[in-house]
């Protein structure tokens, strides 16, 4: 990944998250659902950490906060060493577009741009020069497998091409915190092993942290922390010593 910008420097002594007695609900047709029930979690910096547990307990909806998409109800977040309470409007779109990227389950591809152009869509958000743009996004296209698709538009990719486009747009801009919503489950055994070599390689190469929901359990020995979630609440964590830490 030459391309990218060189990591930020940062403390690495502190956890790259930090949620303490995080809350968040949702209401509507009448009743109310308590997705988060008073998360306490820390995420180190520089490692992959996932986030497993049954359907419907609070993952989607914790990272969401994390990345600064959600609002939590009550407690505290903080990002990378910042309380995201504290952001509001294009203070929180700036701090999202530097350092976080976001790898969400339905891709969320621009459909009339082509795939060169949804990748350089953080770069350019940041004031990256388009050639310089265009170059790197052609770079980590080719990294995630398709360096000959540059000028395609998504519609025509199949499910699991777009995932990787997704992937490589969520890492252009070599974000401290990558943030990931079942990243594989769109990927056959093949590419998604490609894709989790190809993320283990970016926390090592940028020291960056990246958290993945999944219910693959095929990528869990890729994780240096599995925290696992049910009914809003984490109830456990598993350290590098039984979840793997695949390298």
């Amino acid at each position: 990944m030459s391309a990218l910008p060189a990591a930020r420097a940062a403390d690495t002594a502190a956890p790259a998250v930090r949620c303490r007695e995080l809350t968040k609900s949702f209401t509507g047709a009448g009743a109310t659902v308590h997705a988060l029930r008073g998360i306490d979690l820390d995420v180190p910096r520089g490692g992959m950490t996932m986030l497993v547990g049954p359907s419907g307990c609070g993952k989607t909806t914790l990272i969401s906060v994390i990345a600064g998409i959600l609002t939590p109800d009550g407690g505290e977040c903080l990002v990378l060493g910042t309380e995201l309470s504290t952001l509001h409007g294009q203070r929180l779109l700036d701090f999202r577009g530097r350092s976080i990227g976001f790898i969400f389950q339905q891709f969320h591809l621009v459909p009339t741009l082509t795939v060169i152009e949804n990748v350089t869509i953080p770069l350019i958000i940041n004031g990256t020069p388009t050639p310089h743009a265009r170059a790197a996004a052609a770079e980590i296209i080719a990294e995630v497998g398709l360096g000959d698709r540059g000028r395609e538009l998504p519609g025509v990719l199949s499910g699991g091409e777009q995932q990787r486009v997704a992937i490589a747009r969520a890492l252009v801009h070599s974000p401290a915190l990558v943030v990931c919503d079942e990243p594989t489950s769109a990927l056959d055994h093949e590419s998604g092993q490609m894709i989790m070599a190809l993320l283990r390689r970016f926390v090592s190469l940028r020291q960056a942290t990246i958290i993945i929901v999944t219910h693959d359990d095929r990528i869990l020995p890729f994780a240096d922390r599995i925290a696992r979630m049910d009914d809003g609440r984490i109830v456990g964590i598993d350290t590098e010593a039984t979840a793997g830490g695949q390298r």
